[in-house]
């Protein structure tokens, strides 16, 4: 009973307030128990996805309705598919797209109200390219772009086939797994009656009388003058409407009905990707990098949900969902943005290409050699099919057109992918101030500390705890003294309470979501009772944004920053942990159709708030634990939940880089993991991992031990103070990785496969990885482990960033690692600039001297660059940065300008260290203005030259000469 009281304390309520339900699930996150899975749907519990699961291969209604295909003016090819069971035709629109992509939309022809197409997502409608016709009969069109893009859109079944150059890439609907149920009034009497055709019945057949399809029957007729039958040999003979099922109209799970006034929406399409044997991404999954085949388990889930401790290795869905997939192989990368918001399920089938199907327009397979195919199947409960297909070649090309359509990721400022300590609840500003004070006792730098729930007044959100942080604006000017910053909790729920500013204002501006009836909906979340904002709407997102300046939100500062929650959302007492289904969104669009949208929505909405509260002038941070495609332009997110084990630790590697490969770079892991106590080890290890993964944070639940570095054995704290610090020496480094991102689309944190994607060794691996193209990483996971196997690709040498030792590929080497080892190794042609003196944080060392790290590869050359800019402001947008290159070549070094003006710094160069020379110079020059010689020193048996001092500015050009 005493933890029951406080919880019901904790929440504002009374027991008699208290659901059975909300009480349960409230109790379950406080306590930090094992997920219940029977909280969560599986495929079999979920209508609309059992009816997709169960189409049998091969017996597919739909075809093409060739005569109704055109390119019109735009030069899109538009036409329609006819449903030969029950006569519904739907269109079909396929763009040709610049910069080798194509899109194909499959709607209602004629729905009785609009279907739910995803707004907001892409940043730009993609221009067309037209299609031309090659060639067309009574069973396909053959259509190509200027790009070499061809497709062979076939009439029955449809089926549409696409090739680069002459080589099958994508088929579309190659098992006939289409399904698109039309939008319907329900069937009444008469239309179900078994005696006479019912009125769906009469309205098909005159449908398939005037697209000319006829039955069996029908076709000994003779046809009158001037009618026109297309593909007689394979009409399909009429059948009754398809059976209703009881879930197609409303459904239960658990204590839940959803009521589904529209009916059934469903939409569902096969994917096959001849060659291929390797697919990634459609995070969020804890599971491997390399997608693995569904078989007779669950598919892939894609709806974000509060799935808190979650387990490893698992399909369930968790806080994310982004509808991107790539497959991979020797000779290309292609990708597949399914464009839907709804609630999606993939399964996903290694399989061998149907070679019938190659040699219909290219003679495309040789031999009697099987080949490779992986098949997908992806199905969503409402929308449309708006689908991507994106034809690479390379890992990097997929990448930059995912993020040409989706947005390139936003710059972080510099100080947010610094280290971060936080963990659910510093308990008061002594407490806060302690911790700040700590860290500069103990000589760790730390740019960011964090407050969970516990700071606000009851959980209301964009308040203090008048009691626990009487004068935030105090502390957060200490804080900002030291150059530090703050982040502080803000999640979506907003209790229901009157006297509380966000509520009041939301009610009066009926700024939340409804249920049916029209009526405000309710959940349970953290404050207790709870409304919801629609952020679904603009003027919500504006209001909301607009809370977040500085008057508004009392106590702040311009170093205050937001972490948004709960933002699946989260209902404590909903289906599933979330939202209802048949909540109503802005123009009676229901929650189904926006659900994996929501956190996305939130997290724009704070981000915007944060830049307009400066004017527009500063770079916001927010990170979000929701997320969707185009999460990237917006903040860091992380992967919720984790736990204290071992395990949890291995499984961040696979998880944060299919992130990443879903377009989202800045992304990280609760370093030591939320739940559970690690042992000293474990927090070693995870702070070693946590240090070389993008978005570096501490983090640990009410119930767990504080385990802030300095409470550690000494041992221990200095080896995580030497992690700390190695990820302040190469802020540089990461700074010009996320520039770099910021224009391409490319992840920092990388998987092998992407920088050698000829290398099948690499394929699978997920225990290793790279930072940019530089730094290969293959953290400590396994307790008790003082060594590894890493795999160096390639055949110029690999450096140990400590010892300089040289590995060569390509090959597999044993390689130590013991408790104060990292094992860290820096790509034979490659810079890597860093900043070795030890600050406090991140903003202290702007003005700091730059080390440039010189990896020579086999034929003595190297190539690296700087971006260099004020670190928080968007003066960057105007050019005002610094972007350098650096090459070593023929015993030269060379800095050049690749872009910017205007931006000056006072950082100079203090040292140059170059690996692998094969012979060692005797005179070291730095030309510049003037020629000046330079000192140097030799170590590690001489393998090692160090240039001391050169002393330029890095911003100006300069070459170091070797003689």
């Amino acid at each position: 009973m005493a933890m029951l009281r406080a919880t019901c304390n904790k929440l504002n309520m009374g027991l008699a307030q208290l659901s059975l339900i909300g009480l349960s699930l409230v109790l379950l996150f406080e306590v930090g128990h094992a997920v219940d899975k029977s909280n969560f749907k599986t495929v079999d519990q979920c209508g609309f996805a059992r009816r997709h699961k169960d189409i049998p291969e091969g017996q597919s209604p739909y075809a093409a309705v060739l005569d109704s295909f055109h390119i019109e003016a735009d030069g899109v090819m538009r036409g329609n598919i006819l449903n030969t069971k029950n006569g519904v035709l739907l269109s079909l629109e396929v763009f040709g797209l610049e910069d080798r992509m194509v899109r194909f939309k499959v709607n209602e022809l004629s729905p009785i109200r609009p279907r739910y197409e995803v707004p907001d997502v892409l940043v730009l409608e993609p221009t067309p390219v037209r299609w031309t016709i090659n060639k067309q009969d009574s069973t396909s069109i053959e259509a190509t772009t200027s790009s070499g893009i061809t497709v062979l859109l076939s009439s029955q079944p449809f089926r549409m086939d696409f090739y680069d150059n002459k080589q099958l890439v994508f088929s579309i609907n190659p098992r006939g797994l289409m399904k698109f149920e039309h939008l319907r009034e329900r069937r009444n009497s008469l239309d179900q009656g078994e005696e006479g055709p019912g009125l769906l019945d009469l309205a098909k057949d005159a449908i398939l009388d005037l697209v000319g399809y006829r039955s069996e029957e029908d076709q000994d007729q003779p046809v009158e003058d001037g009618e026109e039958v297309e593909n007689v040999e394979q009409a399909e003979e009429k059948e009754p409407e398809e059976p209703e099922e009881p879930d197609m109209w409303e459904e239960t799970f658990k204590s839940h009905t959803d009521k589904k006034p529209y009916g059934p929406s469903s939409i569902g399409l096969d994917f096959s990707f001849p060659g291929f044997e390797h697919v990634y991404g459609i995070p969020e999954h804890a599971d491997s990098l390399a997608l693995k085949a569904t078989g007779s388990s669950d598919p892939y889930r894609l709806y974000n949900l509060d799935v808190f401790e979650y387990e490893l290795d698992k399909r369930m869905a968790l806080y994310g969902s982004v509808p991107f997939m790539q497959a991979h192989n020797k000779e290309r990368t292609v990708g597949l943005f399914w464009l839907n918001a709804a609630e999606t399920f993939i399964d996903i089938t290694s399989n061998t290409a149907d070679k019938s199907f190659f040699g219909r327009m290219f003679d495309y397979v040789k031999g009697e050699s099987d080949v490779p195919q992986v098949d997908t199947h992806w199905y969503s409960e409402s929308g449309i099919i708006d689908t991507f297909l994106l034809f690479g070649p390379s890992p990097k090309d997929v990448l930059s057109q995912y993020t040409d359509l989706t947005g390139k990721p936003f710059l972080p400022p510099l100080f947010s992918i610094a280290y971060h300590q936080c963990r659910w609840n510093y308990n008061d500003e002594d407490d806060v101030l302690q911790v700040d004070a700590n860290f500069d006792e103990h000589d760790i730098p730390c740019d960011v500390i964090w407050l969970d729930i516990e700071h606000t007044n009851g959980k209301r959100y964009l308040t203090w705890d008048n009691h626990k942080f009487p004068d935030p604006g105090r502390m957060l000017d200490q804080l900002a003294a030291k150059g530090r910053k703050m982040v502080t909790i803000v999640d979506p729920h907003v209790h229901r309470d009157n006297n509380y500013h966000m509520y009041k204002e939301g009610k009066d501006n009926d700024y939340f979501v409804h249920k049916q009836d029209g009526s405000e909906y309710e959940g349970w979340c953290w404050p207790g009772s709870s409304s919801y904002p629609d952020f679904t709407r603009k003027d919500v997102r504006d209001w909301w944004a607009s809370r977040l300046s500085h008057d508004s939100y009392q106590g702040s500062r311009p170093n205050l920053f937001n972490w948004n929650d709960m933002n699946e959302p989260s209902v404590f007492n909903g289906p599933e942990v979330t939202m209802h289904k048949d909540v109503v969104h802005a123009n009676g669009w229901e929650h189904r159709d926006v659900h994996n949208l929501y956190g996305l929505y939130f997290h724009m909405a704070n981000a915007d708030g944060q830049i307009k509260r400066s004017g527009g002038t500063e770079r916001p941070f927010t990170l979000s634990r929701a997320f969707f495609s185009g999460t990237q332009r917006y903040g860091a997110i992380w992967t919720g939940d984790n736990a204290a084990e071992w395990g949890h630790l291995k499984a961040s590697n696979p998880m944060l880089l299919s992130i990443g490969l879903a377009g989202i770079p800045f992304i990280g892991a609760d370093v030591g993991g939320f739940f559970k106590n690690p042992d000293e080890e474990l927090l070693t290890r995870w702070y070693q991992a946590g240090a070389y993964q993008p978005f570096f944070r501490a983090h640990a639940h009410i119930d767990t031990k504080r385990r802030e570095p300095w409470l550690l054995q000494p041992e221990n704290k200095l080896i995580i103070r030497s992690a700390i610090r190695a990820r302040y020496a190469l802020l540089p480094f990461w700074y010009t990785l996320y520039y770099n991102s910021s224009q391409t689309g490319l992840p920092p944190m990388r998987p092998m496969w992407m920088e050698f994607p000829k290398d099948m060794d690499t394929f699978s691996m997920e225990d290793q990885f790279m930072l940019g193209n530089a730094l290969l990483v293959s953290p400590i996971t396994e307790k008790g482990s003082r060594a590894t196997s890493v795999y160096f690709p390639g055949t110029d040498p690999w450096f140990d960033v400590d010892t300089f030792f040289a590995y060569q590929g390509p090959a597999t080497h044993n390689v130590n690692a013991d408790l104060d080892k990292i094992p860290v190794f820096q790509h034979g042609g490659s810079i890597v600039p860093r900043k070795e003196r030890v600050r406090r944080c991140s903003s202290l060392a702007v003005d700091d001297p730059y080390t440039l790290t010189v990896a020579l590869n086999n034929a003595g050359t190297a190539t690296g660059d700087l971006y260099i800019d004020d670190g928080h402001s968007f003066d960057y947008k105007q050019q005002k940065y610094i972007y350098r290159q650096f090459t070593f070549s023929a015993n030269k070094l060379e800095s050049r300008a690749l872009s910017g003006t205007g931006f000056e710094t006072n950082s100079w160069l203090e040292r140059v260290v170059i690996i692998g020379l094969k012979s060692l110079p005797k005179k070291v020059e730095l030309i510049s203005q003037t020629i000046t010689q330079l000192s140097f020193t030799t170590s590690h048996n001489r393998q090692v030259l160090t240039i001391r001092k050169p002393g330029i500015n890095i911003g100006q050009d300069w070459t170091i000469r070797l003689s």
